[in-house]
């Protein structure tokens, strides 16, 4: 492994343990500027529409559990599970591209059935 790749890894590992432990503002300060997000309800662009999509559902977190963070010399991969008032054990993976020490791009693939299931907001 390279150095590229520890920090790669460090950075997607720091920003899913932060937002998991709902420190939502932490989460955001490893996020570009410009940071894109493509998740199953939408695309979000920039740090305030991260954080649009993000807050709600950090915020709803009774416990969260990070599985494993893999990395290589640019990207990451996290992968979670989560426990919410409406979800438990709702699962989810990010791949991460890390640029110039920041977050510039996160797919986030997760399962929307469970959450429309619920009654949750699938929205955000």
């Amino acid at each position: 492994m390279t150095a590229t790749s520890a920090l790669a890894q460090k950075i997607a590992e720091d920003f899913v343990r932060a937002w998991t432990s709902k420190d939502v503002e932490k989460a955001l300060s490893f996020l570009a500027d410009g940071v894109v997000c493509e998740a199953p309800n939408g695309r979000f662009e920039g740090i305030e529409g991260y954080r649009g999509f993000l807050e709600p559902f950090a915020s709803s977190i009774i416990s969260a559990t990070v599985i494993d963070v893999l990395g290589n010399d640019t990207h990451a991969a996290t992968v979670y599970t989560t426990d919410t008032p409406f979800l438990k054990d709702f699962r989810g993976i990010d791949y991460i591209t890390v640029e110039n020490g920041k977050i510039t791009r996160v797919v986030s693939v997760f399962d929307l059935l469970p959450m429309a299931q619920a009654g949750g907001d699938i929205q955000h």
